[in-house]
């Protein structure tokens, strides 16, 4: 998860019972297999003493940074669309590395196409 991210910053008040996400993302931050897979990643953990809902901001890679509210939001679905947009970032970068154009632009006439080799299906199997 981190091999996508370059600054991860928690900001949680420890005694605040939704607090919660930011204690599991952080404990997943810390961990050896994931310090292993980005060890120039910064992590920022800020603990507060006042009220306000906890919240984690990433900033990827390519700049691009991201807040989350961790009071309405798992780790886990944070950690799940980190990895989401990293496949992306991934993705963009093997294209660009190609020499392709990013983002990659079908022809609509190609989208209609059937693939080659494969037999368009008759109108009464469409409907079964």
């Amino acid at each position: 998860m981190l091999k996508f991210l370059s600054k991860v910053k928690l900001e949680f008040n420890t005694l605040d019972s939704r607090s919660a996400a930011c204690v599991e993302f952080l404990a997943q931050c810390t961990a050896r297999k994931a310090k292993e897979s980005n060890p120039t990643c910064q992590l920022e953990v800020k603990r507060r003493t006042d009220d306000p809902p906890p919240q984690i901001t990433v900033t990827f890679v390519n700049g691009v940074e991201e807040v989350f509210d961790a009071s309405a939001t798992s780790a886990q679905s944070i950690r799940s669309s980190i990895l989401e947009k990293g496949q992306l970032l991934e993705t963009e970068q093997m294209f660009r590395d190609a020499g392709e154009p990013w983002p990659v632009v079908i022809p609509e006439e190609e989208l209609h196409r059937a693939a080659p080799g494969v037999k368009p299906r008759k109108a009464e199997e469409k409907k079964q």
